[in-house]
C-alpha cells in the first residue's frame, strides 16, 4: 500500500483550487468558497478528488498527530490525556493548562522555558473571562503548549539542547521532519514557521491524508496506534469542550480527526479510509460541511453526520440559506438549504 522510500517533494506552486463549496442565500449563490478535497480508500488509492491535492501547502496544526508520533519515536514516554494535549490545538481551558504544567513537571521544566508565543485562549468564552479578570497572554494559554511541553521533554530525554529546541536543525526537528517524510511518503517541500514558533512542514494535502491512514491502520502498541487511540479517547484534550473536532471524533466511531488553521482538516478510520480537505480562504464554515461530505464519500453514515452540514445562514435572525458542499462532492447533499 505504502512505498518504503519517500517520492519527491510536491511542487511550490499556485495551487489549482476549484469550487468545493457554495454559499446560498434565498436560493442563489450568493458567495463560493474554492479549496481541494480528497478522499482514500481503505487500500490507500484515491477514491475521489476536487481540486489540486499535490501541490505543496501548509497543513498548519493538522500535522500535530504526526509530530506527536514522531516525539514518540523518540521516547516520549506519554499516553491517555497528556498525549492527546501533546497532538492538540487546545481551547485554553482549566484542563489544558494544568496538563500542560503536569508535562512540564515531569519533565523538570517550568514554563519560561517554553518557546511558544504567549497568547490568550483560543475558545473565546474562556478567552472573555480572562479579560475581564484582567489576565495577560500567556505562553500555558497558547493553544500548542502542550505540544511544545512535550517537545521540550522529548529533547531532555535525549540530551538535546532545550533552548533552541525550535530551530530547524535542532536534532529533534529534524526528527520530526524525518516522521513527516515517512508517514506522508514525500519529501517535505519547504520548511518554514508555524504561528505558536515551530517548524512547519510543507507537503501536499494527498500526503496529510496518507499519514492520517497511516496512524489509523498502525499495530496496536506503536507510537502511531498510541497516538491515535490518545486523541480518539481524549478528544476533548486534543481540542475542547464545544469543538467541532472533538464531536466529530465522538459522532463517527473510531474516527481519527484534526483540525488546522487556515481551513484544514483531515481524518482517517481504523480502516485506513482518510480525507483531507483545505478551504482556499481558510473560513472554517466551509471546513466543516465539506469535511463532513468528504466522510460521507468515504462511507460514513451520513446520518451521523447530520449535525456537521453547517450553520444556517441568517437573515433577520431566520434561517434563508446554508453553506452547502457542491454537487461533485456532495451530490445527495447532507445541507437542505432554505
Amino acid at each position: 500500500m505504502y512505498s518504503s522510500s519517500p517520492a519527491d517533494a510536491p511542487l511550490v506552486r499556485e495551487p489549482l483550487h476549484a469550487p468545493v463549496a457554495h454559499l446560498i442565500r434565498g436560493g442563489v449563490v450568493e458567495g463560493i468558497h474554492y479549496g481541494s478535497v480528497v478522499v482514500l480508500g481503505a487500500d490507500g488509492q484515491v477514491q475521489f478528488q476536487l481540486g489540486d491535492i499535490e501541490a505543496a501547502f501548509y497543513p498548519r496544526s493538522a500535522l500535530k498527530p504526526v509530530q506527536a508520533v514522531a516525539m514518540l519515536r523518540a521516547g516520549l514516554p506519554l499516553d491517555g490525556e497528556l498525549l492527546s494535549l501533546a497532538a492538540a490545538s487546545h481551547s485554553g481551558e482549566e484542563r489544558h493548562l494544568a496538563g500542560t504544567r503536569r508535562i512540564l513537571e515531569l519533565a523538570g521544566r517550568t514554563e519560561a522555558d517554553l518557546r511558544n508565543v504567549p497568547d490568550m485562549p483560543y475558545d473565546p468564552v474562556v478567552r472573555d473571562a480572562w479579560v475581564r479578570e484582567g489576565r495577560p497572554p500567556s505562553r500555558l494559554a497558547q493553544n500548542c503548549s502542550g505540544k511544545h511541553a512535550a517537545m521540550l521533554w522529548t529533547a531532555a530525554i535525549n540530551g538535546w539542547s532545550l533552548a533552541d529546541y525550535l530551530d530547524p536543525a535542532h536534532p529533534l526537528q529534524q526528527a520530526v521532519a524525518e516522521i513527516v517524510e515517512d508517514l506522508t511518503g514525500q519529501r517535505v517541500a519547504q520548511v518554514t514557521v508555524d504561528g505558536c514558533g515551530a517548524p512547519l512542514f510543507s507537503i501536499s494535502l494527498h500526503g496529510l491524508a496518507r499519514a492520517a491512514a497511516r496512524i489509523t491502520t498502525a499495530v496496536q502498541g506503536t507510537p502511531e496506534a498510541r497516538v491515535a487511540d490518545a486523541m480518539r479517547e481524549h478528544a476533548e484534550m486534543a481540542s475542547g469542550s464545544g469543538r467541532d473536532v472533538a464531536a466529530l471524533m465522538r459522532a463517527v466511531p473510531g474516527l481519527l480527526a484534526k483540525d488546522g488553521f487556515e481551513g484544514v482538516q483531515v481524518a482517517a478510520l481504523p480502516d485506513g479510509r482518510a480525507i483531507a480537505v483545505k478551504i482556499a480562504d481558510g473560513a472554517d464554515r466551509a471546513r466543516v460541511p465539506v469535511a463532513a461530505a468528504a466522510l460521507a464519500r468515504a462511507g460514513v453514515d451520513p446520518d451521523l453526520l447530520t449535525e456537521f452540514a453547517g450553520a444556517p445562514l441568517l437573515g433577520g435572525g431566520e434561517p434563508v440559506g446554508c453553506v452547502r458542499p457542491v454537487r461533485a462532492l456532495d451530490p445527495v447533499s447532507l445541507t437542505a438549504c432554505v
